[in-house]
């Protein structure tokens, strides 16, 4: 037997389905991690970078009026006019420092008569899942300190529950259309110490989180999937390899041949 035609045996023997079955699988995993689940945790990285950034921007630059400055995340500006209570949404389904929470939204109309939303900050539900009772915004002229937020968008329009105006997201958009009140977009956030705060939501953790590591590693697993394939590819072909034992291994004979062959043994030695 050359050994072209071996060769061509054991390379034969790699298109069986079962480990055809096994690379796509590999090759899937690997492309996976290298165009899916890396970049995923790049990007988070770079959102997570984006955002510390803006917060430490936002401690040395100076409150500005709104509207005066670019409306970049966590920039901290002042406002003056009045709130407009009639117009007010809770936020439901919040999270604060890992515990439910309403935000309240507020519609505030500032002195050029424009309106923005502002988020007064957050009150832990009552009995688990009920608005609990609240200070309402001040009323007259104030003066606001808050931060500028980018609005959420949700699909799902405002309701009345509990006897309070309800939304799923801080969309200027949805709380305008419930209280028939034309707001700008994005909305600002309330400092400590400004009229009508409620519990201050906190600020993003200044710190870099494991998403690059996370993607470092899914490199890695990717890379490791496809050696290991290679790498076994490699070993089933190569001559005297996996294959080739199992071609010239003896078949293993079933419990009925080795019964007939004990008892042809014994017919011969009683002959």
């Amino acid at each position: 037997m050359t050994l072209a035609y071996r060769g061509g045996v054991r390379l034969k023997l790699l298109l069986r389905p079962s480990w055809l079955m096994l690379a796509l699988v590999v090759v899937a995993f690997a492309v996976t991690c290298f165009t899916l689940l890396a970049p995923w945790q790049f990007h988070r990285h770079d959102e997570r970078k984006a955002t510390n950034t803006a917060v430490q921007d936002s401690f040395d630059a100076p409150p500005a009026p709104i509207g005066s400055v670019p409306p970049d995340q966590w920039r901290r500006v002042t406002l003056a006019g009045t709130y407009l209570a009639g117009g007010e949404a809770l936020a439901r389904l919040r999270t604060v420092q890992g515990n439910a929470a309403f935000e309240v939204l507020t519609p505030f109309r500032l002195t050029d008569g424009s309106i923005v939303l502002v988020d007064r900050g957050y009150v832990r539900p009552a009995e688990g899942v009920s608005v609990p009772d609240y200070a309402e915004a001040p009323t007259g002229q104030v003066n606001l300190l808050a931060r500028v937020r980018l609005g959420e968008s949700t699909d799902r329009a405002a309701f009345e529950e509990d006897g309070h105006r309800q939304v799923y997201a801080v969309d200027p958009a949805v709380v305008g259309r419930a209280a028939s009140l034309d707001i700008r977009p994005g909305y600002v956030q309330l400092e400590e110490g400004s009229p009508g705060v409620l519990g201050v939501l906190p600020l993003p953790q200044l710190e870099a989180g494991p998403f690059l590591s996370y993607a470092l590693q899914w490199i890695a697993f990717g890379a490791m999937a496809l050696l290991g394939l290679i790498y076994f590819t490699w070993r089933e072909i190569k001559p005297g390899g996996t294959l080739a034992e199992r071609e010239h291994k003896p078949r293993r004979k079933s419990v009925s041949e080795i019964l007939a062959e004990d008892e042809a043994r014994e017919r011969a030695a009683s002959a």
